[in-house]
């Protein structure tokens, strides 16, 4: 097919044996091991290590080509000369083991008959084993079946011995909690509760050791019914009423005697007597009900002592203390059952401070400063006018006398049930036996889900009403803070810090955190602290105010503005959840008061800009010498401004000061107020949760928004240095009449000693701008800031000026000088000749150059009294040149 698609001028059909060839290269084993290099043929011999020779099937065609180079003479050659190394390698191997082959047939001479003697007895020997291995497995059996017998008997045995302790365990206890078995249940409840009457008035000391041993039996019961229940036992299941008994009966027995043991401990005196309880009688009753709260422990029912507590002791309280008109009824005083140490002091007066969890403690003493102690008092609040504070005082009381000990005494039970291995082994076990549903928490939890459970509610049921009302948000701020504070006293009175986990997870605890509606409060203030900003701020003109009560601002509107910052952080307005919202406002406060300020300043003339962009950022700064490339001489008036243009630029300068001065202020206070309240105040992560970035991203948030106000600083600081420069260029005007009057003067032959008296005006305006010798000035509060950056410009302006009126007015000297000469004039300013009135000229001259001098000199010191680095400017060196320069034939340019 390759020939029929040749093109016709191939006669000898290259391309296809050109093609054939490349085919037979790929496939060949050294095309495939060297595909990409060539090397010339090499005469390898043939030997055992050939592939083509040790290949399973020899394949004729592959072995010719790998000796294409050889050709079949030679090929013929080597395969005889490989045969004859194989038939002498044959021979070789034939010798070497014929000795062997010939012994190994000589010696198998007679092997079949022997090994036909050995097989005879190997059938026999092979029924006699089989025979053994049936009798042992027999007997294996047989044993295996008596030993099956025996452990079934042991386990029957065990299991009637754990029934025979369960019923034994069953009588005895019936036995302990006095329970018969009449035939009816009343009759067995009456003789019950008169057994249970007696035994208390005779053996009340014992009881309550008594029920622990009850319940340790109980709980060694229940351990042997959930054994028997794994076996499914009917007789469990016949007693299991008389189980049931028990438990009902063993409850009953420890709710009664904890119930009468903390009523004991409440009220001070034994139930149905009247006599009060002693020191040593109220340890004793404490004791019986620490061990009351272990026998709880070990059943596994916290949540029943709870509610005794809950019922006996915490409802009835609350109730009575609690209820709609709680806050206008006068309060009984709780009476400590020992006297208290008068640790709470009058409300100590301090500053304006931002809100804290503690502000309304009247003890001076943060209630977490200590660790957890059982000698730890209630810290009250100040309830001087607080009726809330006051209920709140009350409540603390209460639980620091009837219910803390009670509560560290569960702690410690819990604490030490857990170092035995855990707490509440029974409560698993009543579960399997009763059929009741696990609680989730495995030790007491009184604080959470008694008191802060009763109270909680009480508050939001009873006082929501008038507690969370958002509407007045200054009593509902008031209530917040009380409320919070009493909370942190509540906590305090913990018995630990997994007590306070759980009264922060408890349902009421968030049911009464949502209550507080604070996005309704924060737009209550919001409004409150707006309307009051906007009603300052609807004159939009810059008037200067500077009163005591706008210091340090200059204008109401900033002092405003200022008053509606620090109201957001203010310890009667600030909520520590509401952080995010009162930042937020902050930076729309600072581009509210930007817009403000943006519509009251006057109109700027942008063509006066005097300084490039850089100048301008540095005068804003602390006061550093202007840089960067300055400008040619500027095009000012050469004329002296009207007495109306001076009044305009006059009050113009007063509104710019004006307005720098709050801006600077307003920033000096704002980074004052991070500094000290705001950094503390905004809430923080944790040390995982990236606390220095949080922080960072506020502060540079902070830095953006008053970046963005002080960015009109720029604009108002240029406006300025050019009024003020323009000013001092017009006290040069006078300098050009120097000439005039030393001529007018010619009579008096003394050199000038005094500098001319515009010098002292060139820097007057920018004295009085900044109150320098002054008792007042626009921008006396910005001395610090600008008075250097501005000096520097006005000076440099100055100096561009006086230079460019020094070289104008050498021009005209020396044209008239020329002029003179002409005319053959022996008068000249600055050279001579021999005559006379050459000498007189001469004079004149020097007297003008002298006074030039000491012009220019005052006017370096000014400068430098102002803050000026005068030999770091250029046109300042050009002008002392010039000053001291004589006058020439050809004047040089002022330099650009």
């Amino acid at each position: 097919m390759s020939a029929l698609l040749s093109p016709p001028s191939d006669k000898f059909d290259l391309d296809r044996l050109a093609e054939e060839l490349e085919q037979r290269e790929l496939l060949s084993p050294s095309s495939t091991k060297f595909p990409q290099e060539h090397y010339l043929p090499a005469f390898v011999p043939l030997s055992h290590d050939n592939p083509y020779l040790a290949a399973d099937s020899f394949n004729v065609q592959e072995f010719l080509l790998s000796r294409a180079y050889t050709s079949l003479p030679d090929l013929r050659s080597e395969l005889r000369d490989y045969l004859a190394t194989l038939k002498d390698e044959l021979v070789r191997l034939i010798n070497d083991d014929y000795e062997a082959f010939i012994s190994l047939s000589t010696d198998l001479r007679g092997e079949g008959a022997r090994m036909e003697r050995l097989q005879r007895p190997l059938a026999e020997l092979r029924s006699q084993v089989l025979e053994s291995q049936r009798e042992l497995q027999a007997i294996q059996d047989s044993v295996q079946d008596k030993l099956k017998k025996r452990s079934a008997l042991r386990e029957e045995k065990s299991f009637l011995q754990l029934l025979l302790k369960i019923s034994e365990s069953v009588t005895r206890l019936e036995s302990l909690l006095l329970i018969a078995a009449p035939s009816d249940e009343a009759a067995l409840t009456t003789t019950h509760e008169q057994e249970t009457d007696k035994l208390d008035e005779r053996t009340r000391g014992n009881r309550a050791k008594h029920l622990s041993r009850v319940a340790a039996e109980y709980n060694q019961l229940l351990y042997h019914i959930s054994k028997a229940q794994a076996q499914k036992s009917a007789f469990v299941q016949e007693i299991q009423w008389r189980i049931d008994r028990i438990k009902s009966t063993l409850s009953a027995d420890l709710d009664h005697l904890f119930s009468v043991t903390i009523i004991a401990l409440t009220e001070g005196k034994v139930p149905g007597r009247e006599t009060k309880l002693s020191e040593s009688d109220r340890a004793k009753w404490l004791s019986d009900a620490a061990e009351c709260l272990r026998t709880y422990d070990a059943l596994g029912q916290w949540r029943d002592a709870e509610e005794v507590l809950r019922r006996d002791i915490v409802r009835d309280f609350v109730k009575k203390n609690i209820y709609p008109g709680a806050l206008t009824a006068p309060h009984s005083p709780v009476i400590p059952h020992t006297p208290m140490p008068a640790t709470h002091g009058p409300v100590p007066h301090t500053a304006r401070t931002p809100y804290t969890p503690f502000a309304a403690f009247a003890s001076k003493q943060n209630p977490f400063d200590v660790s957890f102690a059982g000698n730890a008092h209630a810290h009250l609040l100040d309830d001087s006018d607080d009726p809330l504070a006051g209920l709140y005082n009350t409540l603390l009381k209460w639980v620091e006398r009837d219910l803390k000990r009670v509560m560290e005494a569960a702690e410690r039970v819990c604490v030490k049930g857990s170092a035995k291995g855990g707490v509440g082994g029974g409560l698993k076990t009543v579960g399997l036996v009763g059929g009741e549903e696990k609680d989730k928490g495995e030790r007491f939890e009184i604080m959470a889900n008694v008191v802060w459970a009763e109270i909680g509610k009480a508050v939001m049921d009873e006082l929501g009403s008038i507690v969370f009302a958002a509407g007045k948000p200054d009593e509902f701020r008031g209530h917040y803070e009380t409320t919070q504070a009493f909370i942190r006293a509540l906590e305090f009175l913990a018995p630990s810090a997994s007590a306070i986990e759980a009264m922060r997870s408890h349902p009421v605890y968030t049911a009464f955190d949502r209550r507080w509606q604070l996005p309704v409060y924060f737009q209550l203030r919001w409004k409150e602290i707006v309307t009051k900003l906007e009603d300052a701020l609807v004159q939009t003109k810059l008037e200067r105010n500077p009163t005591k009560a706008n210091a340090p601002f200059a204008t109401s509107q900033g002092a405003a503005v200022w008053e509606a910052v620090v109201t957001c952080w203010s310890a009667d307005v600030y909520i520590p959840e509401l952080s995010h919202r009162f930042w937020k406002l902050n930076l729309q406060l600072l581009s509210r008061y930007r817009t403000w300020l943006e519509a009251s300043l006057p109109p700027l003339d942008h063509s006066t800009r005097l300084t490039n962009s850089s100048t301008a950022d540095k005068s804003t700064g602390s006061g550093t010498p202007p840089g960067g490339t300055r400008s040619g001489t500027p095009s000012l008036p050469t004329e002296a401004a009207s007495a109306e243009s001076v009044a305009a630029d006059e009050h113009l300068i007063v509104q710019l000061a004006t307005a720098i001065t709050d801006l600077k202020a307003f920033e000096t206070q704002m980074w004052k107020l991070w500094r000290e309240e705001l950094g503390v105040m905004l809430p923080r992560g944790g040390e995982g949760d990236g606390q220095g970035d949080s922080d960072e991203i506020l502060e540079e948030a902070l830095k953006h928004a008053l970046s963005k106000l002080l960015s009109i600083i720029p604009p108002l600081s240029s406006q300025i240095i050019h009024i003020l420069s323009r000013r001092g260029c017009d006290a040069l005007l006078p300098m050009r009449s120097i000439p005039s009057q030393f001529r007018a003067m010619s009579s008096s032959r003394r050199l000038p000693t005094d500098p001319s008296h515009f010098v002292s005006l060139i820097f007057k305006p920018l004295k009085s701008f900044f109150g320098i010798n002054q008792s007042d000035g626009p921008a006396k509060a910005l001395r610090d800031h600008f008075l250097k950056a501005y000096a520097e410009e006005v000076f440099e302006v100055v100096a561009q000026r006086y230079v460019y009126f020094l070289t104008a007015m050498k021009k005209t000297e020396e044209s008239l000088r020329r002029l003179k000469k002409g005319r053959v004039s022996t008068f000249s300013l600055f050279g001579g000749s021999g005559s006379a009135r050459e000498d007189e000229s001469r004079a004149d001259e020097e007297k003008i150059r002298a006074q030039m001098i000491l012009d220019v000199e005052a006017f370096g010191r000014d400068a430098e009294g102002l803050g000026v680095d005068v030999k770091q400017s250029e046109s300042y060196r050009t002008l002392s040149e010039l000053a001291h320069a004589p006058l020439a034939d050809e004047v040089h340019p002022p330099p650009s």
